[in-house]
């Protein structure tokens, strides 16, 4: 039974302030720990009753090259929804993108997270938050979080989530890079680079954790201590892909920010300030310098109805 004829929903990016990647599986996957932070730059997804399923973009970033068939991660969560809710109706989603398009922040999985708590509105299903989160983790490694929102620690494949308490706010300066990178290159440059050093580094945990100094600072509400302790295993193989990634870590670093890191498998850079005036600075440091920044804040809630 529909509700409404349109609903509206929002979800979240996210920036991993800590990102550990286990050994390579013989399933070709990797085991990760790391702790989540969902920021103020959000997916807007509008769900309008229709007799199938369809998917447009709009927005400030570009989104040509986006699929807009049945692979596209909006609509398969919307069909999974709709085969879990024995929905027999479809929906057509407009897309309003404001985070980065294969820029480590989880754009996708916001969208997903928003079209599921979108569409179990507009079809009237109210199944609850764990029965989304289900399907969530079916879908993706950073949906349920995009659905959960807040602070949290990640492991297995980055789905099995524990929330993490996080104190206050923390203030970001996100510098967009001007094309994405595919996640399965940068675990191969990973791969690739784990091998070629075996001799010289430790090898990789198969089970790898979190920081304790990442969740101290979290649990503080200091964000001096925590940029002490940001840490990204895929940063070096991004940076390596992206060698100008180095000079907008540098010019960042440069100009006020406590520490830069590269979120999830990039290219995005975050950038932790010690407050919103130095992140408003950094930001126009950044955009002087051509650099498209972004200034945010986290931790925020989870995909939510927008009324």
């Amino acid at each position: 039974m529909v509700s409404r004829s349109t609903v509206r929903a929002k979800a979240p990016g996210k920036i991993n302030v800590h990102l550990g990647v286990g050994s390579l599986q013989d399933d070709g996957y990797h085991d990760v720990a790391t702790a989540y932070q969902a920021v103020s730059l959000y997916e807007i997804v509008e769900a309008t009753s229709a007799p199938d399923f369809s998917v447009r973009f709009t927005g400030p970033i570009a989104s040509s090259g986006l699929s807009t068939g049945a692979d596209n991660l909006a609509i398969r969560a919307a069909m999974a929804l709709a085969r879990r809710g024995r929905v027999t109706d479809g929906v057509s989603l407009s897309i309003d993108k404001h985070v980065p398009i294969a820029g480590g922040m989880g754009g996708g999985s916001a969208d997903a997270a928003a079209t599921l708590v979108a569409c179990d509105e507009l079809w009237g299903l109210h199944l609850g938050r764990d029965a989304l989160h289900e399907i969530a983790r079916e879908l993706g490694a950073d949906v349920p979080f995009a659905l959960a929102g807040g602070t949290a620690v990640g492991t297995g494949r980055g789905d099995q989530l524990t929330p993490a308490l996080a104190r206050g706010q923390f203030h970001w300066v996100l510098a967009y890079a001007d094309d994405g990178l595919s996640t399965p290159d940068v675990y191969r440059a990973l791969d690739e680079h784990r091998a070629l050093h075996a001799a010289d580094i430790a090898p990789a945990h198969d089970v790898p954790t979190v920081d304790a100094r990442v969740l101290q600072a979290l649990r503080a509400g200091d964000a001096s201590m925590l940029a002490e302790a940001l840490q990204n295993d895929l940063q070096a193989p991004a940076l390596q892909l992206r060698p100008r990634l180095v000079g907008t870590l540098e010019l960042g670093e440069r100009s006020g920010a406590l520490a830069g890191i590269v979120s999830g498998s990039g290219p995005t850079v975050a950038f932790l300030c010690d407050s919103v005036e130095s992140a408003v600075e950094l930001q126009a440091s950044l955009g002087a310098a051509q650099v498209m920044a972004v200034k945010v804040t986290g931790p925020v809630p989870g995909a939510r109805l927008i009324d």
